[in-house]
């Protein structure tokens, strides 16, 4: 099951893909949401083998899942390999120059099944995938939103 989006963006490719890559600002964020967040590579670098340990609740269950960045393309793009016991997961941030202060920027996030109950949480996605495609749009979009607004006033999250 595939979850993608695009939205164009008011800043410079260099600009949005430094915002974009702000990852000690997503730890945060979950931090904030009740996730439990640490790094686990070492030495901690940027780039291809960045990685990161969480745990959460979701509907009533503790969940761990791993995450790794698996391909980092500066200024364009990154992917993030997501694993759990259940399902992996590929986040997908591609990055494309429209104009010399406009970027668009894709996004898309792919998950597979690893296992029965993995299976039917993603049957179960699959029945509400348009409820689903609007909640994910809608989080991007606020996301960009939140971008131009870091680039227009020089103010880092």
């Amino acid at each position: 099951m595939k979850f993608s989006t695009k939205e164009d963006i008011e800043a410079p490719i260099a600009d949005t893909f430094e915002l974009f890559t702000e990852f000690d600002h997503f730890e945060k964020s979950a931090l904030r949401r009740g996730a439990d967040v640490s790094r686990t590579d070492s030495p901690r670098k940027s780039g291809v083998g960045m990685a990161w340990a969480s745990t959460f609740k979701l509907r009533g269950k503790n969940r761990n899942v791993s995450a790794e960045m698996v391909g980092f393309d500066p200024s364009e793009s990154y992917t993030v390999e997501l694993q759990s016991n259940d399902i992996t997961a590929f986040a997908v941030v591609e990055l494309i120059a429209l104009l010399k202060s406009h970027t668009r920027a894709s996004i898309s996030i792919e998950l597979k099944p690893k296992s029965l109950s993995g299976r039917l949480m993603v049957q179960t996605m699959r029945l509400g995938k348009t409820r689903l495609d609007k909640r994910f749009k809608m989080r991007v979009s606020d996301f960009v939103l939140n971008i131009e607004r870091q680039y227009k006033t020089g103010v880092s999250a």
